[in-house]
């Protein structure tokens, strides 16, 4: 497939799989379509991805992202850590634990400085498993961006890496009390 013009590209994306796009209008400032678009892109890339998991190898994304951080962390990560790094509940920690434990792979032990906090760890069948996931997630995603030229999507990158870094900067400059 041969990479798309910007007219290209509109047309493409038709009423019926424009998305979250549709809600913007010709006289909306561009922040807006660009955020809308950013948006459209990464529901995209996570529907397909969560959909390719699970037929293939029968995994949800939740616990694949879960076993990528422990696999990040080889020397383990409390269960408190690790919920605060996927941004969900201690209690879906602790039912995702229960579950790849059951399945051999994941290991929970009592932490040595607080035997209250359980620190969790990838057993070698969970390392190895999680390894061949990866390596075809990877896969896919170089799949997905194979239509935009290795240095637009090094540009890509770098100018996502300055959003990121002007959206941190307006957040430690924002009130509390504007925020909410």
């Amino acid at each position: 497939m041969k990479r798309m013009a910007g007219t290209a590209v509109a047309a493409a994306l038709g009423d019926d799989s424009i998305g979250l796009e549709a809600r913007v209008g010709s006289d909306d400032h561009m922040a807006l379509k660009l955020w809308l678009r950013l948006l459209a892109c990464s529901t995209q890339i996570e529907t397909e991805i969560r959909k390719r998991l699970r037929a293939r190898f029968g995994i949800t994304l939740s616990r694949f992202d879960y076993l990528a951080q422990l696999h990040r962390h080889p020397e383990g990560l409390r269960m408190n850590a690790l919920s605060r790094y996927l941004m969900v509940t201690g209690g879906s920690i602790t039912g995702l634990t229960d579950e790849l434990e059951k399945e051999g792979l994941v290991v929970r032990e009592a932490a040595a400085e607080d035997r209250r906090a359980f620190l969790l760890r990838l057993t070698p069948q969970g390392r190895k498993t999680f390894e061949q996931i990866a390596a075809t997630h990877e896969g896919w995603l170089i799949e997905l961006f194979g239509d935009i030229a290795p240095a637009e999507r090094k540009t890509l990158y770098e100018l996502l890496g300055r959003m990121r870094v002007t959206v941190m900067a307006r957040q430690a400059h924002t009130p509390q009390d504007e925020a909410a």
